[in-house]
């Protein structure tokens, strides 16, 4: 039998069984309300803390958690997943300079990735990344989740978005998707997306689609800084493999890059250490975080473009000026011969 109130005058939460109130409300919750819910009193806040809960969040929220080995790694966390869900569910802040720590001992990297289109879940897949090898420490960063010949097939129809032009609409507003990057060793987590795309373009060529997810940072300290950016990748194309069949999205691509302000590439051992940096920051939830991605992501590129266009306007102008001496070199020489 469940447990009755303690006394009888009781009312509001007190007047709700225990029973009914872990498997017919709490659960009923998702996880932002479930921490909010947790706060208001130390009842409340035993009742929500239960593991079982949130695995349940953390599973429905991400289906790669399921995954045996995120499964064993979150367990070693040390609120399970209540931590996990509290790492991984809030954006990671893009305000502020972050300090860059000397060194990091994480020995690799685990991407919990999934791709959801209309709230459904399309691509769910976790990756493996060595972290201690001269290869990944000197090569850029670079994750692929898709192999150079793999192509996915889902089963979306998309034979009138890429007949007409709502293709580009459609993908901004129903596809999402989430990076979550774990170290086992630091016990933390973090998702470098932005949830929703922050650009969408089609390729003149071949007419794959590119959508991006950006999160980017500052980082370095008060004397100096620059911004890097981690961007996701998602090549979509149309397929069928019969005429009189209507075509699907097949993901071609899926990977993770970091770059600095000049478009460089990062090389592993910086990008691990601006991660394991971002994983130690202070995060709390902000409604609106996806539309403050693409803001940001924006203006990233602006400055981006400006500062390449004054390069090119230097470099144009050094070349100017050097074709001019060699011109006033070759007049002088032919006006005054020896």
């Amino acid at each position: 039998m469940g447990e009755q109130p303690s006394r009888s005058g009781s009312s509001g939460i007190n007047a709700v069984s225990s029973d009914v109130l872990r498997s017919n409300i709490l659960t009923r919750l998702d996880g932002s309300s479930l921490a909010a819910l947790s706060c208001t009193c130390s009842n409340l806040n035993s009742f929500c803390s239960d593991e079982f809960l949130w695995r349940q969040q953390c599973s429905a929220t991400w289906p790669s958690t399921l995954d045996t080995r995120v499964q064993s790694i979150i367990s070693t966390f040390p609120a399970g997943h209540r931590q996990f869900f509290s790492d991984a569910f809030p954006f990671l802040e893009h305000d502020g300079v972050i300090n860059l720590p000397p060194s990091v001992d994480t020995t690799e990297l685990i991407s919990a990735v999934d791709i959801f289109y209309k709230g459904d879940v399309i691509f769910s897949r976790v990756h493996v990344t060595e972290t201690v090898s001269g290869w990944f420490l000197c090569s850029p960063m670079r994750v692929d989740l898709v192999e150079p010949k793999e192509l996915i097939s889902t089963k979306v129809s998309v034979v009138n978005q890429w007949e007409d032009d709502t293709w580009k609409s459609d993908l901004e507003k129903n596809l999402s998707l989430s990076w979550i990057l774990i170290d086992p060793t630091g016990k933390r987590a973090a998702d470098v997306s932005t949830r929703k795309p922050v650009s969408v373009q089609r390729h003149w060529l071949t007419g794959e689609v590119h959508v991006k997810f950006s999160t980017i940072f500052v980082v370095g300290n008060k004397k100096r800084s620059e911004q890097v950016e981690f961007t996701v990748t998602v090549v979509l194309a149309a397929f069928n493999r019969r005429e009189e069949e209507a075509a699907v999205m097949q993901i071609r691509e899926v990977s993770l890059v970091a770059e600095d302000k000049d478009g460089k590439n990062l090389g592993g051992n910086g990008s691990l250490v601006i991660l394991a940096a971002a994983m130690g920051r202070k995060r709390r939830f902000r409604a609106g975080g996806e539309g403050g991605g693409k803001e940001k992501y924006l203006e990233f590129m602006e400055r981006k473009t400006a500062k390449a266009e004054m390069k090119w306007r230097r470099e144009k102008e050094t070349a100017m000026e050097t074709a001019a001496c060699w011109i006033a070199v070759l007049l002088l020489a032919y006006h005054c011969p020896v």
